[in-house]
């Protein structure tokens, strides 16, 4: 059983409406191996809402911004754990996460300037699984799986 991202399995979740739906990530869900989560909607967080990237305060500790600067760090905390609790709950192990996520992003996010550079990188969702000892995949790594 896989957690997935639900903007990968077609849910029209992404801060902007849209989805980024991957066949075969649909597939798994629809055939009962994957469970998709979005974890800025199970924080609250409305569909469509602010654009949002990872910066480092003064201090070097993680924030979630908006473009206008408005602070959805809790937010997103909020839902990294409730999704943490779900997986532990159905005791999923491996998970696929859209990449550049400030949630799920693995490998690569948005570098926090708002200008669609990548950086090395994960989101809350994706540290705190890896923290957790889960199996992450981006939807570009599909044949590892």
């Amino acid at each position: 059983m896989y957690l997935v991202s639900a903007c990968l399995a077609g849910v029209n979740c992404r801060y902007d409406g849209s989805n980024t739906l991957n066949k075969k990530v649909a597939q798994l869900v629809q055939e009962g191996k994957g469970v998709a989560i979005c974890p800025e909607m199970i924080a609250g967080l409305n569909t469509p809402r602010a654009c949002c990237e990872m910066v480092q305060d003064q201090k070097g500790r993680k924030k979630i911004v908006s473009k206008d600067g408005e602070d959805f760090t809790k937010e997103f905390m909020d839902g990294a754990m409730k999704t943490l609790e779900i997986i532990k709950v159905i005791g999923i192990k491996k998970a696929i996460l859209q990449e550049r996520s400030p949630s799920c992003g693995y490998g690569r996010i948005y570098d926090g300037t708002f200008k669609g550079t990548l950086k090395k990188g994960n989101g809350l969702v994706a540290e705190l699984l890896i923290e957790n000892g889960i199996e992450i995949y981006t939807e570009n790594e599909l044949e590892r799986i």
